[in-house]
């Protein structure tokens, strides 16, 4: 299979940003991540690209995944035929979102 070029456009904390992280570990794929918490001009490239504000976005080869869960980028992998379908566990969700108590004592934006 052809190495696919992956860009990840993340939050530094985050449920489905973690889910996102572990699907591609799971399937030990190389990716480029944009912080677009520790890092403004990520997010409006990310906003740029998918059309909408909201994370994660994940670019598999150009196609752009919007606002999309580790299982939803899962999917997008094995029905393209990029990966094979393993079933290794992840060892976080691959869909949930973080707690509230998360956002508030990890998020710090660096302007």
């Amino acid at each position: 299979m052809e190495t696919p070029q992956i860009t990840a456009y993340l939050k530094t904390y985050c449920g489905w940003s973690a889910g996102v992280r572990a699907v591609l570990a799971k399937y030990n794929l190389k990716y480029t991540e944009k912080d677009i918490i520790q890092n403004p001009a990520f997010r409006w490239e990310m906003e740029t690209k998918s059309g909408q504000p909201l994370s994660p976005c994940v670019e598999i080869n150009d196609h752009m995944l919007a606002d999309v869960s580790g299982e939803e980028v899962e999917k997008y992998l094995i029905d393209n035929k990029i990966v094979q379908q393993n079933d290794a566990e992840t060892g976080v969700p691959l869909n949930a979102p973080c707690a509230t108590e998360e956002h508030e004592s990890n998020v710090k934006l660096n302007f």
